[in-house]
C-alpha cells in the first residue's frame, strides 16, 4: 500500500493539472533564464561587452580626431617642426653649436 502511494507520486500522469504546468513553467524559465544560448546572463555579459567596446570607440576616435589636428598643425607650420626637430631629436643646423642645460631636482 504505501508503495503504490509512493508510485502515485512519482507518476507524472497522475499529478494535477495545476501543479504540472507550474513544474513545467518553472523549468521552461530556468531553461531561459540560464541554460539557453541566448539566456539572460549571456545577453548581461554581451551588453556590457558592448557598452565597453563603444566606449573604446569613442576614445580612439577621439585620439584620432587629435592626431589629425597635430597632422594638420604640422603641415601648417614649419617653425613647429623645427622646433619638434631641436627639442625632441636633438638635431641641428650646420654651424650651430648646440648646449645642453641639464637642470637640478
Amino acid at each position: 500500500m504505501i508503495q503504490s502511494d509512493f508510485l502515485k507520486v512519482l507518476n507524472p500522469i497522475r499529478w494535477k493539472k495545476s501543479v504540472l504546468t507550474g513544474v513545467l513553467v518553472v523549468a521552461a524559465l530556468s531553461w531561459i533564464l540560464f541554460f539557453d544560448t541566448f539566456s539572460l546572463l549571456t545577453r548581461y555579459q554581451l551588453s556590457s561587452k558592448e557598452d565597453q567596446l563603444k566606449e573604446d570607440i569613442e576614445r580612439l576616435e577621439a585620439q584620432i580626431r587629435e592626431l589629425e589636428s597635430q597632422i594638420e598643425r604640422l603641415e601648417k607650420d614649419p617653425a613647429l617642426i623645427e622646433r619638434i626637430a631641436r627639442e625632441e631629436y636633438g638635431m641641428r643646423k650646420p654651424g650651430e653649436t648646440v648646449y645642453t642645460v641639464e637642470q637640478n631636482p
